[in-house]
């Protein structure tokens, strides 16, 4: 099940530094783990997700002008993303450190190139992509101040063209520090926003799931909460409610389960799936992604 219209997917590009811990990190000293150097970034990891998949998908985003931004795009191609990217002089394509310890993680982030990311980029990557049905934004292009402009325009130019949207919230702290309501105004009529657990309760309060996720459809038309091994439940403007659970699998690397998750949600619901299977597919690919150590699909 496919859309047969292309997804751009604007945000961020990242080589991901990723340490699958042994056991607790001891500070201060030394503690043994699995590391992997690998692509990553929440969009460039939904875009490798949903090309996987045999959809047509853009990527729109930043690099240095520097050796690893040039390995990270051969990364996205060789997969069928079709990158429209900046190559930025005199800026470092972003890194983060990955600390992977008892499914969950923690990460220390350097946003370098992605900080870069301009609406006039945006404008001529979507000028580039008549095919587009649809756009995907991650929100820490909104959420860095420097970036916000384009993904504000991203919406903006999306909803000039006819194009539905989606937004993924991207990570508590930084939401916390712009503000629910202030993040709420940037997303607002969005077809779709994606929220985890932790970012849920930073946008909605402590309410249980299935109120916050009734509580966002106030803002975004369409809202999912993203409950990990717990599940998630999907609530819209129409009254649907629904959740589905998780798959049960061993647990290797939580990072881009979350992106796997909402290109596995985008490509079901695109292509006409109803939203108990557009959750059910968002699983399966969830599932797929804790299984294996990285943030993107094994070739």
């Amino acid at each position: 099940m496919t859309s047969t219209r292309r997804i751009v997917v604007v945000g961020d590009v990242i080589t991901d530094v990723v340490a699958v811990l042994s056991g607790p990190l001891v500070t201060g000293s030394d503690t043994a783990a699995e590391i992997r150097f690998s692509g990553g970034g929440q969009a460039a990891n939904t875009a490798a997700w949903i090309a996987a998949q045999g959809n047509p998908v853009t990527l729109v985003a930043a690099v240095g002008d520097d050796t690893a931004g040039r390995e990270r795009v051969a990364e996205l191609e060789a997969t069928g993303v079709t990158c429209a990217i900046d190559r930025v002089e005199g800026a470092a394509t972003g890194t983060v450190v990955v600390l992977a310890d008892d499914g969950e993680r923690t990460m220390v982030s350097q946003r370098g190139a992605n900080l870069r990311l301009t609406a006039a980029h945006v404008d001529r990557a979507l000028a580039a992509a008549p095919d587009a049905g649809h756009l995907h934004l991650s929100a820490y292009t909104l959420l860095d101040a420097a970036s916000r402009g384009a993904g504000l325009r991203a919406l903006a130019a999306a909803r000039e063209r006819g194009l539905t949207t989606s937004v993924d919230a991207a990570s508590a702290a930084p939401l916390r520090r712009a503000g629910a309501a202030v993040f709420l105004a940037w997303v607002r009529d969005v077809d779709l926003l994606l929220v985890n657990a932790d970012e849920a309760t930073v946008l909605a309060g402590g309410l249980d799931p299935a109120a916050q996720a009734r509580a966002l459809s106030a803002a975004a038309r369409r809202v999912v909460v993203k409950r990990g091994a717990a599940g998630a439940v999907w609530a819209d403007r129409a009254a649907t409610l629904c959740a589905a659970p998780a798959r049960r699998v061993a647990v290797v690397d939580v990072t881009g389960a979350g992106d796997a998750f909402a290109a596995g949600l985008l490509t079901a619901w695109l292509a006409g799936a109803e939203p108990q299977a557009a959750l059910a597919r968002a699983g399966d690919l969830g599932a797929v992604a804790v299984s294996t150590l990285g943030a993107r699909p094994r070739a």
